[in-house]
């Protein structure tokens, strides 16, 4: 039951992160065109609980794929799937710490009235990072929803293995 309840809530965490990056996709070709008062007007106040709440889920997910493995590391297949899952959802935060962060660290210091010249520069490389983030955590939440189907018996291999033992107790299957 902890091993199912801990695979529930990594799905779920990694889902609520990819959910986050999957926003800021759907809002990419609006923003685009966007002029540079109001793409920063929108990002220095829509995206704040992004920050807090969205960190927390970011590592909390990662926290809980790492955990995950540990726990399914007998089970070769399973454990493929989750550390694969596992790697791509830290990829996703490598590109935010090494792409997004440092963008949303400068563009936090301009003024709506004063945009530097490079403005379309900061907006492509955020803009993009983070389409990129949802690729990423697309494929790693897959990869743990893989995990688990991998372990799901489907109908006929429960019968392939219920039906010897049927037979052998004199029951048969209608």
């Amino acid at each position: 039951m902890f091993l199912r309840t801990w695979r529930f809530m990594t799905i779920i965490l990694a889902a609520l992160s990819t959910g986050m990056s999957f926003c800021h996709t759907l809002e990419l070709p609006a923003k685009m065109s966007y002029d540079g008062a109001l793409w920063t007007t929108i990002n220095q106040s829509l995206y704040q609980s992004f920050g807090t709440v969205g960190g927390i889920l970011e590592l909390g997910s990662i926290f809980a794929a790492v955990v995950l493995a540990f726990l399914v590391r007998q089970r070769h297949l399973t454990l493929q799937w989750t550390l694969t899952g596992t790697v791509f959802l830290a990829l996703a935060l490598v590109v935010w710490l090494v792409f997004v962060a440092p963008m949303n660290a400068e563009f936090s210091q301009w003024t709506v009235g004063l945009l530097p010249e490079n403005w379309t520069r900061v907006r492509n490389q955020w803009e993009y990072a983070h389409a990129t983030r949802f690729v990423l955590h697309f494929i790693g939440l897959s990869a743990l929803v893989i995990s688990v189907l991998r372990e799901t018996p489907t109908a006929r291999s429960r019968d392939r293995v219920e039906q010897p033992y049927a037979i052998l107790e004199g029951r048969t299957r209608r």
